[in-house]
């Protein structure tokens, strides 16, 4: 199996070209069989509600919604900054199902001993 790999994003809908490069990255490694965590803080946290991550960043880019989807049926999941949610006064109710919040730790433990490819955007 092909090793993991963390996606950290930053930025939400604000800068949805950025949101939309971060989304192909982790659809492509999930969907070439790596285990796949995006790492949500900051404005990014709002992706993982339900309903938010919806946009389409420029003429010929992906909609962000179908690549979700692939993210999601792919198995990639979501590592959501609990500091950044609370901080947004969201609801955790409202995560999406491939979503959970955690900090720094839970994304060490995840990625554990194995070698690990990571992206920051």
């Amino acid at each position: 199996m092909a090793g993991k790999a963390v996606v950290s994003l930053t930025t939400g809908l604000e800068d949805a070209e950025r949101v939309t490069v971060a989304f192909l990255v982790a659809v492509g490694a999930a969907e070439q069989g790596r285990e796949t965590l995006m790492f949500l803080t900051k404005e990014a946290v709002r992706l993982a509600t339900d309903g938010v991550a919806r946009a389409v960043a420029c003429e010929g880019c992906p909609a962000l919604d179908e690549l979700v989807k692939r993210y999601e049926s792919a198995g990639g999941s979501f590592l959501v900054c609990p500091i950044c949610f609370t901080t947004r006064h969201l609801d955790e109710g409202s995560l999406v199902a491939n979503a959970a919040l955690g900090g720094t730790i839970p994304m060490w433990e995840w990625i554990g001993d194995e070698p690990a490819t990571t992206f920051s955007y």
